[in-house]
C-alpha cells in the first residue's frame, strides 16, 4: 500500500505533462545567462540557427581547451622565485667555528699514525674517509693493548686548546672577547671552538665594516699532524654558520694559513622553499636535538639512530643520549655501519621523499675572502717584542682573521606558487565569461536544468518499469506442460 501511494504521488506531482516539459525547455533556453542559446531557440531562420549553433559549439570547444590547459598547468605544480634585498639598522651576527689544522699536541702523541687513524675512524661519521687495509694490523695491535683508551678524552685533553696563549687578540664590534666566549665542540678537526654559539641578542652589528677581529697563535712547535696521511697544512680553518646549526666543514670550511691576514666579508641569504609538490620541503619534520631543522642536523640524527640500533651504542660525535661507544666498537661496528649507511643510502638528503628533505627556511652566509701577508716590518718587530718571539716565529705561527658584514642588508630568495587556487578559479571564470558569457550563476542554472531532467528520466523509467514484460520470469513467459500437450494434439 505504501509503495502504491508513493507511485500515485509521483504520477500526480513529479511527472509533468509533455507540454509542460516543452515549455520548461523553451523557457530555460530563453532566460539562461549562457549567451547564444536563446538565439538558437528563438530565431525562425534555419540559416541563422545553424550559424549560431556553430558559433556556440566553437566557443564551447575553445573554453574546454583553455580550461583543460589551465588545469594541466596547475597540476604541474609551477613555481616562481623572487629575490628581495632588505636593508636594516642592525643585523644578527652568525656563529663562527674555528679549528686548528694541527690537531694534537706533539708531546702527548707517542704514535702519530695510530692516533690519527683512530681519529679518522671517528670523524668518518661526519666526513667520508676510506681506511687503507695496510693499517688494519697496526690498529688491531693497538686496540688489543689499549682496551680502555678513550679517543674522546684524549682529544679533549691533548688536542688543540683555546686560551690566552693561542688566542692573542679578540675584539667584537669594539669590545674585547675572551676564550670563555667560545664553546668547545668536536668536529672532524678534533677540538674546535664556536663563537656566538648561544645566539645572544647582544651579538648584533649596527655598522657595516665592523665585526669580529681575531689573532691566533697556532704554535706549530707544540701541535702537530700526520703528513703521511695527507695533513700537510698549518693555520686555522673556520666555518660561518647559523648559531642553531652544527658546523659543517665538508666543502664549506675557509682556510687562513699562517703568516696571513684573512679578511672575510659576509652577506646573509635567507631561502624560503615551498612544500611538496611545489618544492622539496616538508614543514612537519622536527628534530629532537636541534632547535631548527637543517639537512646537516637531520643527517646526523639519522646516522645516530641507525648506529644505535646496530651497535647498541652512540658515538660521542653524534647527537643523542645513548650509551657512548668505546674504541673497539668504533672500529668493529660503527665504522662498518657508517660505510653500510652510505652504500645502501639509508640516510639521504635533498628531495621530498628522501630521509632529510630540503628545509623550508634556511639561512646561509656567502663569503668573499681576501688575503694579505701578516704584518709589515714594524708590525713584526712589534709582535716580536710583545710576545718575546723571533720574527721568523711570528711569520710561521700567527694568523689574523677579520669577519664583517659587507653591508647591513640581507637577501631573501623566496620560492612561490606560480598559480594558486584563487588564480586558477579566476582564469577559469575569465575564459567562461570571455567566450560564453557564463558565470557561477550560469553554472548553477545548468546544473539545475540537468538535475531536473535527470529526475524526470528516473521517474519515467520507474513508472514504466511495472508495464514492461518480465522476460526472465519462466512462470509467466514460458508455456506449461499441458499447453504444450494441447498444442501437439491440435496440430
Amino acid at each position: 500500500g505504501i509503495l502504491e501511494k508513493i507511485r500515485l504521488c509521483l504520477i500526480k506531482k513529479l511527472q509533468p505533462h509533455l507540454g509542460d516539459r516543452r515549455k520548461y525547455h523553451q523557457e530555460f533556453a530563453s532566460s539562461t545567462s549562457f549567451h547564444g542559446v536563446h538565439n538558437i531557440v528563438q530565431t525562425r531562420s534555419k540559416t541563422r540557427k545553424v550559424l549560431w549553433l556553430l558559433v556556440l559549439a566553437g566557443c564551447l570547444a575553445i573554453v574546454i581547451w583553455q580550461i583543460c590547459s589551465r588545469f594541466i598547468y596547475y597540476f604541474s605544480w609551477p613555481t616562481t622565485t623572487t629575490v628581495v634585498v632588505q636593508y636594516v639598522e642592525n643585523i644578527k651576527f652568525p656563529a663562527v667555528t674555528f679549528c686548528s689544522l694541527n690537531r694534537f699536541q706533539a708531546h702527548a702523541v707517542s704514535n702519530l699514525k695510530i692516533i690519527f687513524l683512530i681519529w679518522n675512524i671517528v670523524s668518518a661519521i661526519l666526513q667520508k674517509f676510506a681506511m687503507e687495509d695496510k693499517y688494519s694490523q697496526e690498529l688491531n695491535d693497538f686496540l688489543a693493548g689499549n682496551q680502555n683508551f678513550s679517543i674522546k678524552e684524549f682529544t679533549r685533553k691533548n688536542g688543540f686548546y683555546l686560551n690566552s696563549s693561542t688566542l692573542l687578540e679578540c675584539d667584537f664590534f669594539g669590545k674585547p672577547c675572551y676564550p670563555q666566549d667560545f664553546e668547545h665542540v668536536f668536529t672532524e678537526y678534533g677540538n674546535c671552538f664556536t663563537f656566538n654559539h648561544n645566539d645572544l641578542s647582544a651579538r648584533r652589528v649596527s655598522l657595516s665594516g665592523r665585526g669580529l677581529h681575531l689573532l691566533f697563535d697556532v704554535q706549530q712547535d707544540q701541535f702537530t699532524d700526520e703528513p703521511a696521511l695527507g695533513y700537510t697544512d698549518a693555520g686555522i680553518i673556520f666555518v660561518i654558520h647559523s648559531p642553531q646549526e652544527f658546523p659543517r666543514f665538508d666543502g664549506l670550511g675557509l682556510l687562513a694559513p699562517v703568516g696571513m691576514h684573512a679578511q672575510v666579508a659576509i652577506r646573509q641569504l635567507k631561502s624560503i622553499i615551498q612544500e611538496y609538490p611545489w618544492g622539496e620541503c616538508k614543514p612537519d619534520i622536527k628534530l629532537h636535538y636541534h632547535k631548527i631543522y637543517s639537512t646537516t642536523g637531520c643527517l646526523l640524527e639519522c646516522k645516530a639512530r641507525y648506529i644505535q640500533d646496530w651497535c647498541g651504542c652512540l658515538p660521542f660525535i653524534l647527537p643523542g643520549n645513548g650509551t657512548e661507544c668505546d674504541l673497539l666498537k668504533f672500529y668493529k661496528c660503527v665504522y662498518p655501519a657508517v660505510y653500510d649507511i652510505e652504500i645502501k643510502g639509508l640516510c639521504t638528503v635533498g628531495t621530498h621523499n628522501s630521509t632529510c628533505p630540503a628545509p623550508c627556511e634556511e639561512t646561509d652566509y656567502p663569503t668573499t675572502v681576501t688575503y694579505s701577508s701578516f704584518g709589515g716590518e714594524k708590525a713584526v718587530k712589534y709582535f716580536s717584542a710583545k710576545l718575546k718571539k723571533s720574527p721568523e716565529y711570528i711569520r710561521q705561527n700567527l694568523v689574523r682573521i677579520e669577519i664583517k658584514y659587507h653591508d647591513l642588508s640581507y637577501k631573501i630568495t623566496q620560492q612561490q606558487k606560480a598559480l594558486t587556487i584563487s588564480e586558477l578559479l579566476a582564469d577559469v571564470g575569465g575564459q567562461l565569461g570571455l567566450f560564453c558569457g557564463a558565470s557561477m550563476i550560469t553554472i548553477i542554472e545548468l546544473l539545475e536544468y540537468i538535475f531536473t531532467n535527470f529526475c524526470w528520466m528516473c521517474i519515467f523509467l520507474l513508472l514504466k518499469a511495472p508495464e514492461m514484460p518480465q522476460w526472465n520470469n519462466p512462470a509467466q513467459n514460458q508455456p506449461t506442460h499441458k499447453e504444450k500437450k494441447r498444442g501437439i494434439q491440435e496440430c
